[in-house]
């Protein structure tokens, strides 16, 4: 339970405003102990006043003109014999499980120390239905009967009694037997407030605590309620606190004779806007301010804070919809924007979920422009000024803050905030956080689904804020990214400003490829002049890779992702040059690219390339032959000339660094040249694969090319493509030495006497050169029995060693003999075999059947007598007409000879 001393949250606003008063004139009126309201439509409302002596004054309520005239009733009050000495009365409560009603009129009733619960027939007579024996020694001194179940309050506790069960039971116990016990059915919440001093503790109808209890500041005298609010009445106080958050709302002090006791009533549902309050002599209405003026009043006092609570409150209690609050928040955003809190002011916007960003557009962007007419008009309540942009905001502002500075010395209170008039900002930093949070809000509107037009406005102008900070990262990331701006709008802004990469960017997006190429050319132009004077040309990239800088890379980079994907052939061979001329590797990737759609010629595209940057020609071609599988012979020709010059250049700059002393070696790293090319293996390599791999290049025209060089397993591949055997086996065995791949293509060739010719060449090599007796011997071992022994002897020449050959020829002729032999056996089991198949062929043929009259066929059964027949290999015997109809491969048992060989043995196997 609440502290008694504690005191409510305060959070002051007008809620309850006075609506009606009345002052009766009637001569002698008694003094008024009870009042009631009942609403017969929303035009007239019936107000009903008793006094001490039993008048009751009838009063009308119209919400246009107030209370009307009254009638003064004399009420003859009937005598209920069952009913004496009763001291509360309370009707039954039907919650809306019951639809809020029943048919009958009951009523809790308590007498002395006894509870009743009665009801009233239409005769007028009282019925009493339940007589309760409670524990209420101390007297009853307040009853709620809600549904089934009816609460009892005595000096000492709080008691609970079920209709339906008959049970009764303590809710808690009082304290302080010297507080009087106060309850207040809270008819909205179906619940009942029970007071404990100034605590008032809400239960539900089972008498459990639910929600908070409420804290006032002192204990009330009588208690109303009206909406979402508790209205308690003390010491000529009205005061007005929220049920769910228990915060103290409004204080209204009420004009009546000094100490004379008030009495409060309300709308019978507790969802009524009206609420009388009545002393001695006075009545007076008060009327619930509407919501919409409520918040406008908090929004005029610059209470955004409980202004949004509010809205939040009056949303889930269901008197606002969700499109109200997000109305509210707007509403708070451009106030605070006006108030320079930017920060603030976005996050509002932000809350909103009916905040069009055109809305801020007028902020950004003078009128008239594109999108003036997107812009809402008269939208909200006319508690800020019209928009207008960021730089007449924030000097408005700071010529109020001034302003108020000045009234504050003079002992004027102003609403400017104090933070500002302690330290007043600069324009700049104003104008700074201004931008930031517009360009916060509109970021966050390109995730929304917006209209085209609005998706346009949005990012041409985020470009232009970004512009206005500098933001060049967040320009080129909008300007590259899917976008909506519009071109129109911001060429002429970003070329004057000279972001031109954000230009190009933007140019890209919008696929207006040729402008943003153009933008990049100009950013690339200051590479390396030393790199285009270069007459020897350049066929790797260290040559330069120093001298460009990461601005150029980004250009050419860029540009070729643009040409990667184009099919515009001018387009392409226009922009080509000065990017290769920076990058090579992206040159090639342009011509190579599988994003275009249509294929470049070939041919132009071969035109166009620099015949200096041998490197991206021959990738080009490479890409053609073995990716596009193109088989025109001129590109292969052409391929292979190429590579031959680049062999060539390759190994006599190999040649030169050897001959060198005393260089740097990162000057003479072949391998590091090696590896700046475009190409991952040796250009020697390549050159040989290709040479082997094509049969489409005119071997004579490369080798007019490589004729007189070293590059002698190049020239041997071409001579094999030529057919001339003799002149590679002399390249490989003699100028080459490498007797592996001589035998090898020996073994192509396929014929004994190029074995004998490469033995020759071993044993009699021209120019001087020794003879290869251990090549010669290899080859003996290796391939003897292709030769012939005599020629071998013949052809041995006096000098060779005999140690050396001795034991290879002696075994070359070893295997002759044994091949020999062994030719000699193989010839003469074939020729026994045939003999043996030939002799049981003849058997087969030669057998003979007898048959008498009892023999039959085997298929038919039928006898054979003088019929003809047939006999099969497996010595079944079939009529001829069975023997027709059988076929002579398959015999009547269904074995097919054909697939089922019936093998005998002949002589050779058995003998």
């Amino acid at each position: 339970m609440a502290n008694s001393k504690s005191k409510p949250k305060s959070h002051s606003r007008n809620v309850l405003q006075l609506f009606a008063g009345l002052n009766p004139s009637i001569p002698h009126l008694p003094p008024i102990r009870s009042i009631a309201i009942t609403t017969n439509s929303d035009s007239q409302t019936l107000v009903f006043v008793g006094t001490v002596s039993g008048d009751v004054i009838s009063l009308s309520l119209n919400p246009n003109s107030g209370l009307s005239l009254f009638l003064r009733v004399n009420i003859i009050v009937r005598k209920l014999s069952l009913l004496k000495n009763v001291n509360v009365v309370s009707k039954r409560f039907f919650s809306s499980l019951n639809n809020g009603k029943e048919d009958g009129c009951f009523f809790a009733v308590a007498v002395g120390k006894k509870l009743l619960l009665v009801e009233l027939v239409l005769s007028g007579s009282p019925v009493i239905l339940k007589e309760v024996q409670g524990d209420f020694t101390d007297g009853i001194m307040c009853l709620s009967w809600v549904d089934d179940s009816v609460f009892v309050g005595t000096r000492t506790a709080y008691y609970l009694y079920s209709y339906a069960s008959g049970q009764c039971c303590v809710i808690f116990s009082l304290p302080d037997p010297s507080v009087l016990p106060r309850m207040k059915l809270l008819a909205k919440e179906c619940k009942v407030m029970l007071m404990v001093d100034n605590v008032g503790v809400i239960v539900d109808s089972e008498g459990q605590p639910v929600c908070g209890s409420l804290v006032f500041s002192e204990a009330p005298e009588t208690m109303g309620e009206i909406g979402a609010y508790v209205v308690v009445v003390r010491s000529g106080k009205l005061e007005l606190y929220h049920k769910k958050s228990g915060n103290y709302v409004q204080r209204v002090q009420i004009v009546g004779e000094a100490g004379s006791p008030c009495v409060v009533a309300d709308e019978e549902d507790g969802r009524g806007k009206l609420v009388l309050v009545a002393t001695d002599s006075k009545v007076m209405c008060y009327r619930k301010v509407p919501s919409e003026e409520q918040i406008k009043d908090l929004l005029r006092k610059k209470n955004f804070r409980e202004a949004i609570s509010l809205v939040e409150e009056l949303q889930n209690e269901g008197e606002i919809t969700r499109e109200t609050l997000s109305f509210v928040h707007a509403q708070v955003g451009f106030l605070l924007l006006f108030d320079l809190r930017f920060e603030e002011a976005v996050d509002h916007f932000l809350l909103s979920e009916t905040m069009e960003p055109s809305e801020l557009f007028p902020f950004i962007m003078r009128d008239p422009n594109r999108w003036s007419l997107l812009v809402p008009r008269n939208r909200y309540w006319g508690l800020h000024p019209p928009p207008s942009l960021l730089e007449k905001v924030v000097d408005d502002g700071l010529t109020g803050i001034q302003r108020a500075i000045f009234l504050k010395k003079a002992g004027v209170e102003t609403a400017v905030d104090d933070e500002f008039l302690q330290n007043p900002p600069s324009r700049a930093d104003l104008l700074e956080s201004a931008i930031k949070n517009m360009i916060r809000f509109l970021e966050a509107s390109r995730h929304k689904d917006l209209a085209p037009s609005v998706c346009e406005g949005v990012d041409t102008l985020l470009m232009y804020l970004y512009r206005a900070l500098n933001r060049v990262d967040d320009m080129e990331r909008l300007a590259s990214s899917d976008n909506s701006c519009v071109v129109e709008e911001l060429e002429l802004l970003l070329s004057e400003s000279g972001h031109l990469r954000a230009l190009a960017f933007l140019y890209a997006s919008k696929g207006m490829s040729s402008k943003s190429l153009s933008i990049w050319r100009v950013l690339a132009r200051n590479y390396s002049s030393s790199y285009l004077n270069d007459s020897h040309g350049a066929n790797h990239l260290q040559d330069t890779i120093n001298s460009i800088t990461s601005d150029q890379e980004t250009a050419v980079m860029e540009a070729s992702k643009i040409l990667e994907s184009s099919s515009d052939q001018e387009l392409v061979l226009q922009h080509l040059g000065w990017i290769a001329d920076i990058n090579q590797l992206l040159a090639v990737q342009v011509l190579v690219s599988e994003k275009r759609t249509d294929l470049l010629p070939p041919d132009e595209v071969i035109a166009a390339i620099d015949p200096r940057k041998v490197d991206i020609l021959l990738r080009y071609l490479q890409w053609l032959i073995e990716d596009q599988d193109s088989g025109d012979t001129r590109f292969h020709t052409t391929y292979a000339l190429l590579l031959s010059k680049s062999a060539l250049d390759a190994s006599e700059k190999e040649h030169v660094t050897h001959n060198l002393e005393g260089v740097n070696h990162k000057e003479i790293n072949i391998s590091d040249r090696w590896n700046n090319s475009i190409f991952h293996t040796h250009v020697r390599e390549r050159l040989q694969f290709f040479l082997q791999s094509s049969d489409l290049y005119d071997p004579e025209e490369v080798l007019d090319l490589v004729e007189g060089s070293e590059l002698w397993l190049e020239k041997a591949i071409l001579y094999r493509k030529l057919g001339q055997e003799t002149l590679v086996l002399q390249i490989l065995a003699l100028k080459l030495e490498d007797c592996e791949a001589a035998e090898q293509y020996c073994a192509e060739i396929g014929r004994p006497d190029a074995y004998m010719q490469l033995l020759e060449m071993y044993l009699e090599p021209m120019n001087g050169k020794e003879p290869m007796f251990k090549a010669a011997v290899r080859l003996l071992h290796n391939h003897g029995e292709m030769l012939d022994p005599l020629q071998v002897l013949e052809r041995l020449s006096p000098d060779m060693p005999l140690q050396l050959a001795s034991e290879t020829i002696l075994r070359m002729l070893r295997a002759r003999l044994h091949h020999h032999r062994q030719g000699r056996i193989v010839h003469n089991l074939s020729r026994a075999l045939d003999i043996d198949a030939s002799l049981a062929r003849f058997e087969e043929r030669s057998r003979h059947v007898l048959i008498n009259d009892e023999s039959v066929c085997d298929s038919c059964h039928a006898r054979l007598g003088t019929k003809l027949f047939a006999m099969y290999p497996d010595d079944t015997i079939v009529c001829y007409k069975c023997f027709r109809r059988q076929g002579e491969s398959t015999s009547v048992s269904g074995r097919d000879f054909k697939k089922d060989t019936l093998y005998k043995p002949g002589w050779l196997v058995t003998r």
